[in-house]
């Protein structure tokens, strides 16, 4: 018989011995024994048949449950046995909660003892309901994205989706009583944070070290927030070396899209927005981190999280919507393929560092040669002119030579040549004459 996880040693009984026993019930239970001294050996107790009734009697009246209490012998002897069994709900003692971990016990306090409690009552942060906020007051573009995904991900029908937005809320399990839960107001509302402090994404450009050169916060339902998020990191914050391939431009951003909206997505759906703390992606020139507050899986480990394991979403309800949208897999693939995308756009492997409260994912940039970052040839530049001439023309078709000349500082020759070149390629043609006519871009 030796000390484990599972099981405690003490020479002689104290009232403070029910602190363990708590301990135990509240974690995967245990067996204490009393007459026994550090080493394991049997050192017996005295008055083991009073002890046989008290103890019982104590562990019932402070922590309201009964325990399997037997009296054993050993070399005339006599010591306590006790087993405790885990509790199906939270035992306190004098209105503590301890907690038994490793060979530990630990008083559980404050986010440790909300997620203990939610996880052996089955009631979740997500599922409280939100008062005086009605299905009317939610946002039409969410509900639209929602359903433009969720049709194009194949993952529901327009059939399925045939339907008024409580119902569709209703057949997601985001009401309660007919009232909105969080995890509806959180992918819904227009602007959650009313109700919930901190539910949004801050977005920062770093130089070295501590140097932040701008920063946003994207506000808005987490199907807002899954958009528009990715477009602007690409948009704003991401410069990619340009080439083009005839008139199809090519840009080689430093970290691969798939990753990056992979990992976002993970952190929009476990995120532990009860926190209050935002989810942060910091992008700087050879990396970027995106971090979200989260609680671990107690029976998880770093390897457990890289390897091959089965999806335990911390937010069971946001995470069925997102997979309904068609954002994320309900095989718990998401760190899987984003180290596959990584692999195959030629960047290193993704680092995982877990804190006790907190998780961050660091994406390393791809190298690019300063071959990709040259001057264009003349034939591509060119190209790229071409490129810019049809986008104007798309924007300002009665655009004349002229003002195209003014927009790109080209010389009236070149623009000439280049317009002529596009006009033989079938690319542009111009419609009516010179003083009210204009230009349509060919397909």
């Amino acid at each position: 018989m030796a000390e484990s996880q599972n099981i405690e040693w003490k020479e002689s009984w104290r009232d403070d011995y029910l602190k363990w026993i708590c301990g135990f019930a509240n974690a995967q239970g245990g067996k204490i024994y009393i007459g026994v001294d550090d080493t394991g050996k049997v050192v017996g107790v005295r008055n083991g048949k009073r002890l046989l009734e008290d103890i019982p009697n104590k562990i019932q009246t402070n922590l309201g449950f009964l325990a399997d209490v037997n009296l054993l012998s050993i070399n005339g002897l006599d010591y306590i046995e006790i087993i405790v069994s885990p509790s199906s709900y939270p035992v306190s003692y004098k209105g503590e909660y301890h907690f038994r971990s490793g060979s530990t016990k630990q008083i559980l306090r404050g986010v440790a003892l909300t997620e203990f409690i939610s996880s052996k009552t089955g009631i979740r942060w997500e599922d409280s309901v939100i008062e005086g906020v009605t299905v009317e007051d939610l946002d039409k573009e969410s509900f639209d994205i929602f359903r433009r995904e969720a049709i194009r991900s194949k993952r529901m029908t327009k059939d399925d989706l045939n339907m008024s937005n409580a119902e569709l809320l209703d057949s997601l399990d985001l009401l309660k009583d007919g009232k909105l839960t969080r995890a509806a107001v959180l992918l819904f509302h227009r602007t959650p944070q009313k109700w919930m402090f901190g539910t949004y994404t801050k977005i920062g450009k770093f130089g070295k070290g501590s140097d932040l050169q701008y920063q946003d916060e994207v506000i808005g339902s987490l199907f807002i927030q899954a958009e528009r998020v990715i477009e602007l990191i690409y948009l704003k914050y991401l410069k990619a070396p340009v080439t083009y391939d005839n008139l199809t431009r090519v840009e080689t951003y430093p970290f691969p899209k798939d990753a990056v909206r992979e990992a976002l997505y993970n952190a929009l759906v476990h995120s532990r927005w009860s926190a209050g703390i935002p989810i942060q992606v910091r992008i700087e020139d050879d990396a970027m981190y995106i971090s979200n507050e989260c609680v671990f899986p107690s029976d998880w480990t770093m390897e457990s999280l890289l390897q091959r394991h089965q999806s335990r979403p911390y937010n069971p309800k946001i995470a069925r919507a997102f997979f309904r949208a068609g954002y994320i897999e309900s095989w718990g693939r998401g760190i899987q393929k984003i180290f596959e995308v990584c692999n195959e756009y030629g960047t290193l492997q993704p680092e995982y560092v877990v804190h006790s409260e907190d998780i961050m994912i660091k994406l390393a940039a791809v190298s690019i040669s300063k071959k990709q970052f040259s001057k264009l040839d003349s034939k591509d530049e060119d190209t790229a002119l071409k490129v810019k001439i049809v986008e104007y023309l798309q924007n300002q078709p009665a655009a004349t030579q002229m003002e195209l000349q003014e927009a790109f500082n080209e010389t009236r020759t070149h623009i000439q040549k280049n317009v002529k070149e596009l006009v033989n390629e079938g690319k542009i043609e111009r419609k009516g004459g010179k003083r009210f006519g204009y230009w349509e871009i060919k397909k």
